[in-house]
């Protein structure tokens, strides 16, 4: 039987914080801070420093603050 995943704690990491809200915003940009695991506004989360998340959080650039985690 396959098992959940245990997330991987190696890395790099930034820390996202959700600043601006995206009432009034286009889809790509809720769908992006959706993807990114923010839930609610002032809301911070600790996501992988790599490529991807990067152009993600260059996407929305102007709803969020970043910041670089410890790991």
């Amino acid at each position: 039987m396959a098992g959940k995943r245990k997330p991987t704690s190696s890395g790099p990491k930034l820390r996202v914080t959700w600043v601006k809200s995206t009432i009034g915003h286009k889809a790509g940009a809720r769908g992006t801070i959706r993807a990114l695991g923010l839930h609610r506004l002032n809301e911070t989360v600790e996501v992988a420093d790599n490529a991807v998340t990067r152009g993600m959080l260059r996407r929305v650039a102007f709803l969020v603050t970043v910041a670089e985690g410890e790991g």
